[in-house]
């Protein structure tokens, strides 16, 4: 066993090989002291929080100058052996190791760092040491608030976080983690009788987020350019609130998560698929022998509600019977209804898995995260998520285009309106359904640049009354088309001509439909059944066959690709107006016209996009702003559990 004065060496060694890292670098080699980071801002308020059990990780560095300079950045000491200096460090050692350090440290915090005014020498040891933690008498330093600096703003939603929990070891890299992670572990209730009710955050942060941390390092994650607690609060919204974690049990599941989290350094490997081209993978992957069964491969699919009340579900249940269909031969059709729409639809997923479904399609974008679960425990199925949002590796997404054929139904109703002023009845204020709303109005403007576009927002999926009352509302705004966002819903009208535009009745003030103009349609089983020939043919492979790195494929068709199409009344709609329909979406298919190329100015006068440059595929995914002549606040409500969204993948 060395000696305390041998182990000053130690640490003195790791100090100035830190030291001499930074200065290599040109920075300051010295710890951080907090009377020169404060010096320029305006602090708001002290609060004495008293006695803290706070990480010693989270101590970053001294209260003075003159502290500082006798550390190096990681807190080890700098001054030569035999110094006085020296002899107390090692005294303070000696102290540790024989009884323990008990006398409390003061120290400051600012967005929760933790500067030291009494007891450096301790935090040195005990870092050096490796402790996880330690009591201080903290002395908070709030800073002025600050809309236009990003760290303040996090920090001020941390206090909120802090206030509520106590908890000072979890951080974010947004100020939405804080409420997301809140509304996850407000019910959290440990069944330990030994923990009360007002500790139980205190016990979540050491068995739960403790355990985590501690295997999440292990495994690397320390190295990913995200926060500890990002990964965290991504990885619970996938596998749930435990009462506690075991390292052993939580190893392997978070092992194949930071799998995932390598798409935070290293996402120059994503492909995203626009065209219905699928990459010859044959010498990889050689059929699915291992999975086939008497000839043919059981394909599962997971779908929201029943196919009755919801256009949605309805329209992916054409695919499946249209997959079924052509390749009888070679294919068996499962399908789930009333899925839940959360992580709870593992359990759905996980029945596929038990019927020995081969290729397993979840049809909402809200199954995502429970996706992901099961993706992770089940490498060798081939698991895809209608979705257009995230990039994974363990599951593939697919998304149409669907803004190309209503960008038509804009040309139609702009072409069609007298009054100048069009109506379009919203769900929820997601990117497609937003992306969706412009690309209407887009339509609309380049046959009546006179053409007006006022939302009303259901804040919900298939609800009949809702879109019978937004439709009304409408209707007494001088509307006398609208275009509702939901279509096939009840099988009750034709799969030609749909529900989508249709007119009001102005003389009574309501809407009721009357003639029905054109509706975009999903064509689901075009992409199930060339997806699925690809995966007999060996060119798509489950992510177990991968080998070395796993390349992130995702699918974006659009009208080329026959998996969206468009109809209209030939009756109703002016010969010219069909004519220009016809050209417009030859140039679509085509590639030579894009609904998105500015230039585009938004709600409050923004320029978006700038004259004759088209919109990426990133900006229209991620589309969350409306077009100036676009009439209606997007609503913060929605039916979905925004606690299910993911940073992890999301583009």
């Amino acid at each position: 066993m060395r000696s305390a004065s041998e182990e000053y060496i130690q640490a003195r060694k790791l100090a100035l090989r830190e030291y001499s890292s930074y200065v290599s670098q040109g920075r300051n080699g010295y710890l951080p002291y907090l009377d020169g980071i404060v010096k320029n801002i305006e602090i708001a308020s002290e609060v004495d929080l008293g006695i803290v059990d706070l990480p010693i990780r989270k101590v970053k560095g001294t209260y003075t100058y003159m502290r500082s300079i006798c550390f190096s950045r990681n807190f080890m000491p700098l001054m030569d052996p035999g110094t006085e200096f020296s002899f107390k460090w090692e005294r303070v050692y000696e102290a540790q190791i024989i009884e323990g350090l008990r006398e409390p440290i003061k120290v400051y915090e600012f967005l929760n760092w933790f500067y030291v005014v009494e007891g450096n020498k301790r935090v040195s040891v005990l870092k050096y040491l490796d402790v996880y933690g330690y009591h201080a008498n903290v002395i908070r330093m709030i800073p002025k608030y600050d809309e236009n600096n990003k760290d303040i703003r996090i920090y001020y939603s941390f206090l909120k976080f802090y206030k509520r929990t106590g908890i000072n070891s979890i951080w974010f890299s947004e100020e939405k983690g804080f409420d997301e992670l809140w509304r996850l572990i407000r019910s959290y209730e440990p069944s330990n009788r030994l923990v009360k009710r007002d500790e139980r955050f205190k016990y979540f942060q050491s068995a739960v987020y403790g355990v985590f941390r501690k295997v999440y390092h292990e495994l690397g994650g320390q190295n990913l350019p995200i926060t500890t607690g990002d990964a965290f609060l991504d990885y619970i919204k996938i596998n749930g609130v435990p009462e506690q974690f075991f390292e052993e049990d939580l190893r392997p599941s978070l092992r194949r998560f930071i799998v995932e989290l390598d798409y935070y350094k290293m996402n120059s490997d994503i492909e995203v698929q626009t065209e219905p081209f699928l990459p010859d993978e044959r010498n990889l992957f050689d059929r699915l022998t291992s999975i086939r069964h008497d000839g043919k491969i059981k394909v599962g699919f997971a779908l929201a509600k029943d196919v009755q009340t919801s256009s949605w579900s309805y329209a992916h249940e054409l695919g499946r019977m249209h997959l079924e269909r052509v390749m009888a031969d070679q294919v068996e059709t499962v399908s789930i209804t009333q899925v839940p729409e959360s992580i709870e639809a593992y359990h759905s997923l996980k029945e596929l898995v038990d019927q020995g479904c081969a290729v397993i399609f979840s049809t909402s974008p809200p199954m995502i995260n429970a996706t992901l679960k099961i993706a992770m425990e089940y490498p060798g199925i081939v698991f895809l998520n209608c979705s257009g949002l995230y990039s994974f590796r363990h599951v593939r997404t697919y998304f149409g285009r669907i803004h190309e054929p209503r960008f038509l139904s804009g040309i139609v109703a702009g072409a069609m309106t007298r009054a100048d002023r069009l109506g379009y009845i919203a769900t929820c204020p997601t990117p497609e359904v937003i992306s969706g709303i412009n690309a209407f109005g887009l339509g609309a403007r380049l046959v009546n640049p006179r053409a007006e576009v006022f939302v009303d927002w259901t804040g919900e999926w298939d609800n009949a009354e809702n879109s019978k009352k937004a439709g009304a509302r409408l209707s007494q705004q001088g509307i006398d088309i609208i275009s509702h966002h939901n279509t096939l819903a009840n099988r009750k009208f034709s799969r030609e001509y749909g529900v989508y535009t249709f007119m009001c009745n102005l003389e009574d003030k309501t809407c009721i439909p009357d003639k029905y103009l054109a509706v975009p349609v999903w064509n689901w089983g075009i992409f199930y059944e060339k997806m699925v020939r690809s995966i007999l043919r060996g060119m798509t492979r489950p992510t177990a066959e991968l080998s070395g790195k796993r390349q992130i494929l995702n699918y974006w068709w659009g009208m080329d690709s026959g998996i969206l199409d468009f109809f209209y009344s030939k009756r109703l709609v002016p010969a010219q107006t069909q004519k220009l329909i016809r050209l417009v979406r030859e140039a679509i298919t085509e590639g030579r016209f894009h609904v998105f190329t500015g230039p585009m100015v938004d709600q409050q006068g923004n320029l978006r996009l700038p004259e004759n440059k088209a919109a990426t595929r990133e900006e229209i995914i991620t589309m969350n702003w409306l077009l100036d002549f676009v009439h209606g606040e997007m609503p913060e409500y929605c039916d979905y559990d925004l606690s299910s969204d993911l940073s992890t993948g999301r583009l």
